[in-house]
């Protein structure tokens, strides 16, 4: 079995805000691991105010890992984000080409035009309660 970090992001109980994420559970892995440290998304509106110290709430079924983001980069395509970023921290596990065809099944070209967010994050250590 596959252990997994959960980690509680209840503002009650932790004092943090988040934006809450939904991941695939390949990609929720590797961000509770702490190996994916850049995630990507399109610039859709309620991204465009995301910037450094913002805390985000990875969710993929009942897990969840809090993230703080490190930085926010805007591109114009996701290969000019690979090529900036370098696929092994967007997903260390899948070569660039396979890595870039998913992303394109996710987000289609109308959704690559409205720009490319790299999301650079952290895991938040899980609180001591």
């Amino acid at each position: 079995m596959k252990k997994v970090h959960l980690i509680c992001t209840d503002a009650t109980k932790t004092g943090v805000r988040a934006r809450e994420m939904n991941l695939y559970r390949r990609y929720f892995d590797l961000v509770a691991d702490g190996r994916k440290t850049i995630e990507v998304r399109v610039q859709y509106p309620n991204l465009r105010n995301l910037t450094a110290g913002d805390h985000i709430r990875f969710v993929c079924g009942r897990d969840d890992a809090l993230t703080r983001v490190k930085r926010v980069t805007r591109y114009r395509t996701f290969e000019e984000m690979l090529d900036a970023e370098g696929p092994e921290k967007v997903n260390p596990t899948s070569p660039r080409d396979q890595q870039l065809a998913n992303i394109r099944r996710i987000y289609g070209p109308e959704k690559e035009a409205l720009g490319v967010l790299a999301i650079e994050i952290e895991l938040v250590d899980a609180p001591t309660l």
